[in-house]
């Protein structure tokens, strides 16, 4: 019971000195509509965030609001976040803890990746949830405004719902979902730019090299870019 008490304590003294965390505009969102899509966010990140381990310089192209980022920062010695949306990164930067007590401090900027250059250089760059939502016609464009962010020796993971999901997709999902790809199609369009793409299949929070067809999201490992 003494150790629970002072693991109650330490809680609160936190609570109290650095304040609550509030979700972000989007988690907030998904917390309300249907918690266990959160705990399937935050999974998808920490499979970011173990391929990504010690990486120097890392860079999140699709943030949201960017409240899962943090999970990415504990294994990596910088984060910079972007999203097309500057509302959402009004919102995580509204959210920020002073830097006292930031210990996780990641860099937020608002870029459209399908029209500007991101900004520096990489040695990891991650995308979940973002190729989806970019028609195929300007996909390519996207993903070489990556490669050309990326150093020789970085790598990076694309992660999206695969096709055969759509089918139990809800129908604002589907509105907003005009790229989805089968595994075939996902390491076709990632070995366009990249020598070695690695695909792994993931079911509500477990990844796995399963059967491609009962993936419900899918993930691409790619690495050594094709200038």
């Amino acid at each position: 019971m003494a150790r629970v008490d002072e693991v109650n304590k330490t809680s609160l003294e936190v609570s109290r000195r650095i304040g609550e965390t509030r979700l972000g505009v989007l988690k907030n969102w998904e917390w309300y509509d249907d918690p266990r899509r959160l705990a399937i966010s935050l999974a998808r990140y920490k499979f970011v965030a173990k391929m990504f381990k010690d990486r120097e310089n890392v860079l999140e192209v699709g943030c949201g609001d960017g409240f899962c980022a943090s999970v990415v920062r504990q294994e990596v010695k910088r984060l910079t976040i972007t999203d097309v949306d500057p509302v959402y990164i009004d919102d995580f930067n509204a959210r920020r803890k002073p830097p006292e007590h930031d210990k996780w401090p990641i860099e937020a900027i608002a870029i459209d990746i399908r029209v500007a250059d991101l900004p520096g250089m990489y040695d990891g760059i991650y995308a979940l949830d973002v190729f989806e939502h970019i028609p195929a016609s300007d996909e390519g464009a996207a993903m070489r405004r990556i490669v050309k962010a990326l150093v020789p020796h970085g790598a990076v993971i694309v992660g999206m719902p695969s096709l055969e999901s759509q089918d139990y997709a809800s129908p604002q999902s589907k509105a907003g979902h005009i790229n989805c790809k089968t595994e075939d199609g996902l390491r076709t369009f990632m070995r366009r730019h990249f020598d070695n793409v690695f695909i792994f299949a993931m079911n509500d929070e477990v990844v796995h090299t399963g059967f491609g067809p009962m993936a419900h999201y899918r993930f691409a490992l790619a690495c050594q870019p094709r200038r």
